[in-house]
């Protein structure tokens, strides 16, 4: 048995057509308003999300101040039982501010550094200890991968909302068809199922 041709019609909602309803036209202006949206709302999601990691990672460059400090408890005796990852340890260090006072906190440090040793430790404008920027490799990547994400959020969420609106005019669409098809039985005089 030779399997049936049928030919596709492209655009056909766009198309003048007595079979064309209404809801026919409006999702496709739905779709194509759809697709736009995500196009452009997408991009500006993610140049924003982008132009904001950036900005925010020049603010810590500018407002962190590398100080030498000096580590106050051994950092071996902060080490997990298990080997880390990344060989740093939280450890008490002690440093002079830049207004002269001499501040305690706890910083990152690695966890070969013995008592008494010199460590960097990153403060920012009021003397509180802040993690050590970002380099510009890596505020780069952090951009380019928030601006990535944002765009891929900001496109999906659009996408979800047509898709949405198409399931409504669908089910719309089957409910008038399931209505014309009642009229149509009751007026030949049997029922279709």
């Amino acid at each position: 048995m030779a399997a049936s041709r049928c030919t596709r019609v492209r655009l056909w909602r766009w198309r003048r057509s007595p079979l064309r309803r209404r809801s026919d036209l409006i999702e496709a202006w739905v779709v194509l308003a759809g697709w736009v949206l995500v196009l452009v709302g997408s991009l500006f999601a993610g140049l924003a999300a982008a132009a904001a990691v950036e900005q925010d990672a020049e603010r810590q460059r500018r407002e962190s101040r590398p100080i030498p400090g000096v580590l106050v408890e051994a950092a071996e005796d902060r080490a997990p039982p298990r080997g880390t990852s990344d060989y740093r340890v939280w450890a008490t260090v002690r440093w002079t501010g830049a207004d002269g006072s001499t501040r305690t906190d706890e910083a990152r440090v690695s966890i070969r550094a013995r008592v008494g040793s010199t460590v960097t430790v990153w403060t920012d404008g009021s003397g509180r200890i802040m993690p050590e920027p970002l380099t510009e490799g890596e505020a780069r990547l952090h951009a380019i991968s928030g601006g990535v994400l944002a765009a891929a959020g900001a496109g999906g969420m659009v996408w979800c909302a047509v898709w949405a609106v198409r399931l409504g005019l669908e089910r719309r669409r089957m409910a008038q068809w399931a209505a014309e098809w009642e009229r149509i039985d009751t007026r030949w005089g049997w029922k279709t199922g």
